[in-house]
């Protein structure tokens, strides 16, 4: 695939799906590149000439190389589809709230518990279901009367939380009590160039 970016990934990664499912949405031309991380080739010589952190995602995009999901978010938007971030200066903070938020409560809350039930990290699974639960809280009545996470139209914002959250009953975090977070996954779902991120079942979803 000819000038196209290269996504090193895993596909149960939710911070490399949000990546590939952005460039999707967008548009972006784009090719795979999955990474065996049981097998540790994110700590090879080779991955790690690509990120030294020894993570994915990682994209290759020309000669730049650029690591982490979120980073990797807004250098696509600001390269190849500007319309996914806002240009008013208010909701452009926004969207770097929600950004945080998917760094911060969601990796250590529906991502940390389903890294439990999916790969058997020896992590504390009802702190990390008790910090899903408030972030999630927090999106709900944020979302109350909103289509979308920042403004009115989708953004990165709604990509850096959709992964994780869609996947949150594989971690035994239920999103029922939040019918305004499934109707914003639901959105997300319905663009065109939606790509679902691989299920696991395990948790609530077994």
């Amino acid at each position: 695939m000819s000038n196209a970016i290269r996504i090193h990934r895993h596909p149960l990664s939710g911070h490399s799906h949000r990546v590939e499912l952005f460039a999707s949405l967008a548009g972006i031309n784009f090719e795979l590149v999955d990474v065996d991380l049981l097998k540790g080739e994110q700590k090879s010589p080779a991955f790690l000439a690509l990120n030294p952190a020894g993570k994915v995602p990682v994209i290759e995009d020309g000669e730049h190389c650029v690591a982490d999901s979120n980073a990797i978010l807004i250098y696509l938007a600001r390269k190849y589809a500007t319309d996914w971030l806002p240009t008013d200066l208010v909701e452009e903070a926004e969207v770097q709230k929600f950004l945080s938020l998917a760094a911060g409560e969601i990796a250590n809350g529906p991502a940390a518990a389903r890294l439990v039930t999916v790969f058997g990290a020896p992590i504390d699974a009802e702190r990390a279901a008790v910090i899903a639960t408030r972030a999630f809280e927090l999106l709900e009545e944020h979302l109350d009367g909103r289509d979308w996470l920042v403004g009115n139209r989708v953004s990165v914002a709604d990509i850096a939380i959709y992964s994780y959250t869609a996947r949150a009953p594989e971690g035994n975090v239920s999103l029922e009590p939040f019918p305004n977070i499934r109707a914003l996954l639901a959105r997300v779902e319905a663009l065109p160039g939606f790509v679902p991120m691989q299920a696991t079942k395990v948790g609530l979803a077994a």
